[in-house]
């Protein structure tokens, strides 16, 4: 299955929740591996978690003994009853994203994109193909020209949810601009 998929990312955040730690570091990953041989006797390797978390690149997809385990950590048969209950859970939210904006199935690469937020936010951001964005303009934001990251659409009123965004040699992280009020404004240039 590809690690991107939200059955994967809904994986994570449970076994974040049940170790009661996020899992971002190299120590992380390491302590993760142990929690695992002490519940289940069973040895994951911090690389596979790595890859899985998107904290070094790798394969695009996880292998169905590496979901079984991880189900198994949390209290599941395997990988397939971990999927009918996470069909049938209560506490997930929804919410349909429409709106006036972009979404990137029209761009096409070396497009450009201008977004603003409040207060005084200002980004532009080159399209690189497969969701992938470079920062080229930066001002007032927490962004840094030279950050590259992922997402899947710019919406107006909406916040920008970014995912995996690289500054230099830092590990990947998530970031949202215009949590509160969204964005106000999207432009392709």
């Amino acid at each position: 299955m590809n690690k991107n998929a939200p059955e994967i990312l809904a994986l994570r955040m449970d076994i974040e929740r049940e170790v009661k730690r996020r899992i971002r570091t190299p120590y992380d990953f390491e302590f993760l591996t142990g929690v695992v041989w002490e519940r289940l006797h069973e040895h994951i390797s911090p690389t596979t978690l790595k890859r899985l978390w998107g904290y070094i690149e790798g394969a695009d997809t996880t292998r169905r003994t590496t979901l079984c385990l991880l189900s198994q950590f949390l209290g599941y048969a395997d990988w397939e009853a971990y999927l009918a209950a996470l069909a049938s859970r209560t506490d997930v939210e929804s919410e349909a994203f429409a709106g006036e904006g972009l979404n990137i199935d029209d761009l096409q690469a070396g497009d450009c994109i201008e977004v603003t937020w409040l207060p005084n936010r200002r980004c532009v951001f080159r399209y690189e193909g497969n969701t992938r964005f470079l920062v080229t303009e930066a001002k007032n934001a927490k962004l840094h020209v030279g950050d590259r990251f992922e997402t899947a659409c710019f919406l107006i009123g909406k916040p920008m949810y970014i995912d995996r965004l690289v500054r230099g040699d830092n590990p990947p992280t998530a970031y949202v601009a215009g949590a509160k009020n969204g964005l106000l404004t999207v432009r392709k240039l």
